[in-house]
């Protein structure tokens, strides 16, 4: 009997066992259902309490002895506590969705909102925004049905919405290339919300992020519906204190540190040390080039050319960055190509490792375009402005491994707490 866990499929992506086995002393797993096998698993109640995901949210309510009037009115049920053998359903994504719209401060009120998506977690979120007086809740769907709007009719008539949120799974792991709106299309929107957690960033909310509006990733919504779950099945309450300590500890855990900067300014050997303290996997992007080429970067430099060279730095990089937990070492021209960095930062903080001019190697034959002194002090100016625009931290790298490693890592620290503590515009 696995008393406490997660049905539905897949599930692969999920952060649920994580959060609950921080949250409390049980035992929690992970249980994909195939549709066959559901209501052999229902009736047997062989459980305490679970949650429900995709495709199940609707499809447990016929079995369910009480149902809580919000997930009653939302027609979803994503918690299911067992007592006595009576199954008592509840709603948390409801609760999640409230707390991230409070916690960052999204005026719903008289707003314009449109809900991409038509699943269980979009019925959810209407609901709190009926609650929050939006002014028009329009629900967009691809294959639109009872009153879902088409992407075509939102384009054609609705492209003055305020609040765009999405719960659909366009942009989710691993098309995280992907995104269900362009907001350049959308010049009154104010504020996104993207319920996906995985990436970390979606890209979304990452051009929500470059057009200075408010936005908030799924993250906190996943944490937060998961404790009002947990109290349910344990009834108790959880302090503020316990979320923001959980947030914190999966951002340290699954975000990737990004390490820019010129040539011989230290990435990879700073990016090793660094992975070994956060006990991180090292990626150096230059040696998954050479992999992926089966040549060594002068090579293809002789025989290819820079074009060549930065198609394959492109490729590489969009498929290192749909990982997670990794410290990422890039080679010195990775800023050259914007779509490098949208990519790494849908899961990554950008560290930039700036060194002493006069400190730089130049003349190395493995790094084609430090020919000479006076390359790479024309690189270095050129690049410059970009490592600053790009990068969340910056650090400057002329003393010892050691304290720039540890350095490194307080810094990722205080930039988490900092987004944390906001409530702001960035997680």
């Amino acid at each position: 009997m696995s008393e406490y866990g997660l049905i539905g499929k897949p599930l692969s992506h999920s952060f649920s066992k994580i959060i609950h086995e921080k949250l409390a002393d049980y035992t929690y797993e992970l249980m994909p259902l195939d549709e066959e096998d559901l209501d052999y698993f229902l009736r047997q109640k062989d459980f305490k309490g679970i949650n429900v995901t995709i495709p199940y949210k609707k499809t447990v309510i016929p079995y369910l002895d009480f149902i809580d009037e919000n997930a009653k009115a939302i027609g979803a049920v994503n918690t299911i506590v067992n007592r006595d053998g009576k199954l008592y359903g509840y709603n948390t994504d409801y609760d999640g969705f409230d707390y991230m719209i409070q916690h960052h401060h999204v005026p719903i009120q008289n707003q314009k909102v449109l809900v991409l998506g038509n699943g269980g977690a979009a019925a959810a979120i209407k609901a709190v925004c009926r609650n929050h007086n939006a002014k028009q809740i329009l629900c967009v769907s691809r294959h639109p049905k009872d009153d879902a709007i088409s992407y075509k009719e939102v384009y054609t008539s609705h492209c003055d919405a305020n609040i765009i949120i999405n719960t659909s799974p366009v942009g989710m792991y691993p098309h995280i290339d992907e995104q269900a709106v362009d907001l350049n299309d959308f010049p009154k929107c104010k504020a996104v919300l993207d319920v996906v957690y995985n990436p970390i960033c979606t890209k979304l909310c990452l051009q929500a992020r470059e057009k200075g509006l408010l936005y908030a990733t799924g993250m906190e919504m996943l944490i937060v519906q998961a404790i009002r779950a947990k109290e349910h099945f344990l009834q108790d309450t959880t302090p503020q204190k316990v979320i923001d300590q959980i947030l914190f500890d999966l951002l340290m855990e699954k975000t990737n540190l990004v390490f820019i900067g010129m040539p011989s300014c230290g990435k990879s050997t700073i990016g090793k040390k660094v992975a070994q303290l956060s006990q991180k996997k090292f990626i150096d992007l230059d040696d998954e080039i050479e992999k992926e080429a089966k040549k060594t970067i002068p090579e293809i430099f002789a025989e290819s050319g820079e074009v060549v060279f930065r198609e394959l730095e492109t490729k590489v990089t969009k498929r290192i960055s749909a990982n997670q937990n990794l410290v990422i070492a890039c080679g010195g021209g990775i800023i050259k190509n914007k779509i490098n960095i949208d990519m790494l930062r849908l899961n990554g903080i950008l560290i930039f490792l700036d060194r002493d001019l006069n400190l730089l190697e130049s003349n190395d034959p493995n790094r084609p375009l430090s020919s000479s002194q006076k390359a790479v002090e024309d690189m270095y100016h050129q690049r410059m402005p970009y490592y600053l625009q790009y990068s969340d931290i910056q650090i400057v790298n002329n003393t010892n491994l050691n304290k720039i490693s540890q350095t490194s890592i307080q810094k990722v620290k205080d930039h988490i707490q900092d987004l944390i503590c906001t409530g702001g515009k960035t997680i």
